[in-house]
């Protein structure tokens, strides 16, 4: 009994002992730290794959380029701020990829690095998409904005890689004048190419500029932009379908226009093909609508000029200061009068000049241009109110949603014509959030 009494005890000091050990060692290992050896800064060349971490915020500083070859994978819910001393701009040249796909519960911030309340427009340059996609120049164009990148090629689908849910705050540094860096610029951008769900609010400049490509996107919002919302350029021949405009009354270029749409075959008007022809479906553009406080260069709600045609169907134009479809230059005039460009289907308001042509235009007067239009399927409302918008105007908290039984809401027209896609994903006030 003695000796199974010894045993019993030398078992249950050996078990204990164990537990001990057991326990220590994994208190140790629990209490090791781990080290993120990850460079939080981006800056300079970008030469081979890399992909960020969403676990704290990287600071962008200066231009930085993805090379040709690398591929920049941004994951859901990374946060990038840009230094305002050495302000950033994200390059993606041709033959490089960044792969940004957000969700839209967990989107992607390009932003200010300011802090909350002090963030302004032209913070920092922007985002550029160089491809090798078709443009009207006769040689290798080079990027505007003080980049020094050239852009465009021979390869219709070229793929720059992936945007997905992602917002673009306070852009729009000028490196000289007329050469300045949009929220989001497109260089012979390719079909190829994936570019969904993004958001430019506050540029300084244009919030998505195009210069020739066949990039088709979708679900796209520019909110208080200083010059043009979209504008298209050099052979652009893609598309976009659902887009918004708000405008900031209080807000605009000084030493330019500020329209929802511009667009130009080219900087002189030739006939260089590819014509620029964008197909731009359900898009709401809103602007001012003589608010108190309106700044004098709020303009058009689109702006065709240059030789350029297009194509806008079953959209909403309301509210801009001085017309909602205008045409400029006898080319761009003569292209609408024969069909080779098409506006249809669309519910147009402006504060003055509905339909205009500007005084380059002798091919067809305001009348003309307006009995067109409301022949092939176009409304000319008296008020912006009639569109039949929920809330349109609210600058903080906007709802772009057609009203019940209303004509946007019977016929599909305008950027929501079923779920609102914005919902979830977008910052109206971006200013006040702390990053």
């Amino acid at each position: 009994m003695k000796f199974q009494k010894f045993l019993s005890l030398m078992l249950i000091g050996s078990l204990a002992l164990t537990t001990t050990v057991t326990s220590c060692k994994k208190d140790d290992e629990e209490t090791t730290p781990v080290v993120d050896n990850e460079n939080y800064t981006l800056s300079g060349d970008i030469t081979t794959n890399r992909t960020l971490k969403n676990t704290q915020a990287y600071t962008l500083k200066g231009y930085v380029y993805v090379k040709a070859g690398a591929t920049l994978t941004i994951p859901a819910g990374t946060i990038i701020k840009s230094d305002v001393t050495e302000k950033g701009a994200l390059i993606i040249e041709k033959g490089g990829k960044i792969m940004a796909e957000g969700t839209a519960t967990n989107p992607i911030v390009f932003t200010s690095g300011m802090a909350a309340g002090s963030r302004k427009p032209g913070d920092w340059g922007g985002i550029i998409l160089l491809g090798d996609a078709p443009t009207n120049r006769s040689t290798t164009p080079t990027i505007e904005g003080g980049v020094s990148r050239t852009y465009g090629g021979n390869n219709p689908n070229d793929n720059s890689g992936v945007m997905k849910y992602v917002r673009i705050e306070y852009a729009g540094i000028a490196a000289a004048p007329n050469s300045e860096i949009n929220g989001l610029t497109f260089g012979g951008v390719g079909a190829g190419t994936t570019i969904e769900n993004i958001m430019v609010t506050y540029g300084n400049d244009d919030a998505y500029e195009f210069f020739g490509g066949t990039v088709n996107c979708k679900n796209l919002i520019a909110y208080g932009t200083a010059d043009d919302d979209y504008d298209f350029d050099f052979g652009f021949t893609g598309s976009i379908t659902n887009a918004i405009s708000l405008r900031d009354p209080s807000f605009v270029d000084a030493g330019d226009a500020g329209n929802g749409i511009e667009a130009d075959n080219d900087g002189t008007g030739t006939n260089a093909t590819p014509y620029t022809r964008p197909v731009l479906t359900n898009f709401t553009l809103v602007g001012p609508n003589n608010a108190a406080g309106t700044a004098a260069n709020h303009n058009f709600a689109n702006r065709w000029r240059r030789a350029v045609r297009f194509s806008l169907t079953k959209s909403i134009l309301i509210g801009y200061q001085k017309g909602g479809f205008s045409l400029e230059s006898d080319a761009t005039a003569q292209a609408y009068k024969d069909g080779l460009s098409e506006f249809k289907n669309n519910l147009v308001h402006a504060v003055a000049s509905t339909f205009r042509v500007g005084s380059d235009v002798t091919v067809m007067t305001g009348t003309d241009v307006e009995t067109k239009a409301t022949g092939e399927g176009n409304i000319k409302l008296t008020n912006a109110a009639d569109a039949n918008l929920v809330n349109p105007f609210n600058l903080s908290a906007p709802d772009f949603s057609p009203k019940a039984g209303s004509t946007a809401a019977t016929n599909g027209w305008g950027a929501i014509t079923g779920t609102d896609w914005t919902k979830g994903w977008t910052n109206w006030t971006p200013n006040v959030t702390v990053y």
